[in-house]
């Protein structure tokens, strides 16, 4: 990791740059492969899946006995924590749910919006080194409470043919039943285009590499709406004299493990900490399976001093961290001056990892800076708001002069007409 000690706000951009991979040819490759999956349909999703998934056999899509079997290889403990992260995050997505808000702006004209459902969503699980079972709570759960009538999901099999039994069992607990063996573009372009197997969908969610990112814009161009840009997983703590040490070197790694390409960044005030906070990443790094990974990651993380917890705030807004640690005094009044972050943790004894699997909250979030622009998957990412108005005769009468002078003034004459032609014959009645 490297050390920066009170550097100048005007080096703070480039201390703070995120990893940069070689995208020199990845979304020309990938739209190559999009349009061959919404070409030929199921022919071009099963030559990419054989080529990169190693997939065999007849049919990619999961039947239910191959459900039946993987939750059988599920042990009672692991079922009965995602249970209970399942209960957690049910209650913390219900708490979101909004009833009808009727105004009435003017006598006689009422308006008001209404929360519905996207009608079909498609849920994209990342297997590869990690596969990722929470990820299907965080998206599966509040689809579900919404009332998506149709949930898709495509997860990449492993070595074995078969999608991870966790996931498969986490999947059926919430009650989705289209599963596909599938990964990375080819599962992105059948949900965006439909094949003859897998339906098309109106809104595709999850992480992914970056093949899965870049063939999640190329589709959301024209084709399917998607959750939000994403790319590799980030953390910052922000941590003062009060932190303990091992807490903050243990939330670094649990960042730094999830990638090579991952980021973590430790910001303080205290000049001794950085030392302190150094040595236990090295000793907790030793014990890690994913040591490897881990240390990869460290390569493109900083330690950086500040001068106060003002700099520190300053700092972290740009940022702008998919997930930000607050191992400080006063958290609560720190967390109250942050504008930009996916998801916060406050206090010493609220690690990330809390969110990623448990807590309630969702741990899909905006990586790479876009939390300056972008939330989080919640309820609200999975309905439309749609609005209507209702106006009476009395309230045209009121409001429709209004109208007629804005579309005039805009030279919106056939607007105008709309309005005059329902006064006018209002006027003949009375």
């Amino acid at each position: 990791m490297q050390v920066y000690k009170y550097p100048s706000s005007k080096e703070w951009p480039a201390i703070l740059a995120r990893p940069q991979a070689d995208v020199q040819d990845l979304f020309e490759k990938t739209g190559n492969i999009l349009k061959e999956i919404q070409q030929t349909g199921d022919e071009a999703v099963w030559r990419y899946a054989r080529k990169f998934d190693n997939l065999t056999g007849e049919t990619f899509e999961v039947t239910q006995r191959e459900i039946d079997e993987a939750c059988l290889l599920v042990s009672s403990d692991l079922k009965q924590a995602i249970i209970q992260a399942k209960s957690n995050i049910e209650k913390f997505h219900l708490a979101q749910k909004e009833g009808k808000r009727q105004v009435e702006t003017m006598k006689g004209v009422n308006c008001w919006q209404k929360s519905v459902a996207i009608d079909k969503v498609g849920l994209y699980i990342p297997g590869g080194t990690a596969p990722l079972f929470s990820t299907v709570l965080m998206l599966a759960v509040p689809a579900k409470i919404a009332g998506c009538r149709e949930i898709v999901l495509c997860s990449p099999a492993g070595k074995d043919g078969k999608i991870h039994p966790a996931v498969l069992y986490t999947a059926s607990l919430v009650g989705i039943t289209r599963i596909f063996k599938l990964g990375g573009i080819q599962a992105i372009g059948a949900m965006a285009y439909g094949t003859e197997t897998v339906p098309a969908v109106y809104k595709i969610f999850g992480p992914g590499n970056r093949f899965v990112t870049a063939a999640k814009q190329l589709v959301s161009l024209k084709d399917v709406a998607i959750d939000m840009p994403a790319g590799p997983s980030e953390v910052l703590v922000m941590a003062d004299e009060s932190a303990n040490p091992a807490f903050i070197a243990a939330d670094l790694l649990s960042q730094a493990e999830h990638g090579g390409d991952s980021q973590v960044i430790f910001v303080t005030d205290n000049e001794n900490l950085i030392d302190l906070v150094e040595q236990q990443v090295e000793v907790q790094l030793t014990q890690l399976p994913r040591q490897e990974i881990a240390h990869q990651a460290l390569g493109n993380s900083r330690l950086i001093l500040l001068k106060n917890v003002k700099e520190m705030i300053s700092l972290t807004n740009l940022y702008a961290p998919e997930h930000l640690i607050l191992s400080v005094r006063d958290d609560e009044k720190v967390a109250e001056q942050i504008i930009n972050a996916g998801s916060i943790f406050m206090g010493n004894y609220t690690p990330e990892s809390a969110g990623d699997y448990a807590s309630g909250t969702n741990h899909t979030l905006p990586t790479h800076g876009y939390a300056t622009a972008y939330s989080g998957v919640n309820l609200d990412s999975f309905v439309k708001k749609i609005t209507y108005q209702k106006i009476s005769s009395e309230g045209l009468e009121a409001i429709g002069p209004v109208i007629e002078t804005m579309a005039a003034a805009e030279q919106l004459e056939a607007h105008k007409n709309a309005v005059t032609i329902r006064l006018n014959q209002l006027k003949t009645k009375s």
